[in-house]
């Protein structure tokens, strides 16, 4: 409900708080501050002092679903063969071919340390991608999906086993996702019950471990901990339309307030100003970074995460989470092959993510970092009428950093027929690794112990593997 306000020459105390703190301290930093809120209780977290090791994890979500049909693709001549007579004008040409001025346009070559009988190649875009998984720090993971648990296609077309709700809806995957329980309701995200067993590895906790770059979002939600929320500009800190103004604002939280209302204002207020002077002194030193950034939304939040991995130390974090995103891969129409929308999304990943990798290792924690990709589901296998592709389930997704077992694609992939041995019946890969199994990794890596890993997943039993082997 709103609450119409009209002007008033001569403001109250309140109003003034009202309307100041509106423009100046704004949402982001209001909703940043709200884990501190939460910072009580914490007998949740795991029994550990202050670690002398750093680590962090960094989700990156691709919201709308990632046409991964188009970006890992079998290339020995059988599966090639499939793929192209199943993909149509989205088909992307084989490795070694170029364009009339002799540009490759062919997918890039993969060489994995272990065979599964096929060979693979990366879409053309991803030339940075294809060099860090062939140089050992990157990793590739085939057909993960949300899972209740194992299905075979029998089962699904039977109904005799139970598969995630709303299972192609973008929102709910989504969800389901970040929260790896898609069977229940779930008030918290798997990377936030993360940080509400290991915040204690820290030295500081005054601003939160979980760091988003991309808003408000399901993973880093916590029982204890929560995101803080900064841009690519560093965090949201005071501002007005006056240094007068601004004072004022500071005068009056710092007085004694009765009014329970203004307490809690004030004391949110102070504590969002508190950690944006916090956030930005301690990113204010970072580095000129020897390899650019795309100057790009996704770019320019990897970017940010670097400086904010700079400041850690000032910080007092010795674990870290970050959340990256970026949409638009919900191409149903248009979606292109070699060219076009999908291409320029992939070009982008490529080129930021290996940017990212080398600030990494510029600072020295490229071992320390691991980067990897989430999104709603895949795509359908055959073309929709468009010129795009469907919604689908099981998906490809990518592992990155010093510390991951790369050059290697981990999983089983999908047999690529349409009413084959993984298909739903449309070309929608049925899921043979959960991510349950996937996050699990990802999480005994970054220091969840092997018997809280059922906290973190309630679901896990239910599955073949708690480490699936891509981490170091």
């Amino acid at each position: 409900m709103s609450r119409r306000r009209t002007a008033n020459p001569d403001p109250t105390r309140r109003d003034f708080l009202w309307h100041a703190a509106c423009a100046a301290v704004g949402a982001t930093a209001m909703a940043s501050t709200v884990w501190d809120l939460r910072f009580i209780n914490a007998t949740f977290a795991q029994q550990a002092t202050a670690a002398t090791d750093y680590k962090a994890l960094v989700c990156l979500f691709l919201y709308g679903g990632n046409d991964a049909n188009n970006f890992l693709v079998p290339t020995d001549s059988t599966t090639y063969s499939q793929y192209t007579s199943a993909r149509g004008s989205l088909a992307l040409p084989a490795p070694g071919t170029t364009d009339s001025t002799g540009n490759n346009i062919g997918l890039l070559p993969l060489n994995p340390l272990t065979s599964d009988g096929h060979t693979y190649g990366l879409h053309p875009s991803c030339t940075e991608l294809a060099s860090l998984f062939n140089s050992g720090r990157l990793a590739l993971l085939a057909n993960v999906g949300t899972l209740v648990g194992p299905i075979t296609r029998t089962q699904y077309l039977n109904k005799t086993a139970a598969v995630p709700p709303q299972l192609f809806s973008h929102n709910d995957q989504q969800v389901q996702w970040q929260t790896s329980v898609p069977d229940q309701q779930s008030r918290t995200g798997w990377g936030g019950r993360c940080a509400d067993l290991l915040y204690s590895l820290n030295n500081n906790n005054t601003v939160s471990m979980s760091i988003s770059l991309a808003g408000s979002n399901t993973w880093e939600v916590g029982n204890v901990v929560n995101e803080y929320n900064v841009s690519t500009g560093g965090a949201v800190a005071l501002s007005g339309p006056g240094t007068a103004q601004v004072q004022a604002l500071k005068d009056l939280i710092a007085l004694s307030h009765n009014n329970l209302f203004e307490k809690s204002f004030a004391n949110t207020t102070t504590n969002a100003i508190n950690n944006a002077a916090v956030v930005n002194s301690a990113t204010a030193g970072a580095p000129t970074f020897t390899t650019a950034f795309p100057n790009t939304s996704l770019g320019n939040q990897l970017k940010m995460i670097a400086k904010l991995i700079y400041g850690r130390n000032n910080l007092g974090h010795n674990r870290q989470i970050y959340f990256a995103a970026i949409s638009g891969y919900d191409l149903h129409g248009s979606e292109g092959s070699y060219t076009g929308s999908h291409a320029n999304l992939l070009r982008d990943l490529s080129q930021s993510l290996k940017a990212f990798y080398d600030a990494t290792a510029q600072l020295g924690v490229a071992d320390s970092v691991v980067t990897f990709t989430a999104s709603d589901f895949g795509r359908t296998f055959p073309v929709n009428g468009g010129a795009g592709s469907d919604h689908g389930w099981g998906n490809h997704q990518l592992v990155m950093g010093g510390s991951v077992k790369g050059q290697n694609i981990y999983g089983t992939f999908p047999t690529l027929v349409v009413n084959g041995p993984d298909d739903t019946s449309t070309g929608r890969w049925i899921p043979t690794t959960a991510v349950d199994e996937y996050s699990a990794t990802l999480a005994k890596w970054f220091g969840v112990s092997p018997g809280n890993l059922s906290t973190i997943f309630p679901n896990l039993s239910r599955f073949a593997h708690q480490d699936l082997g891509f981490m170091g």
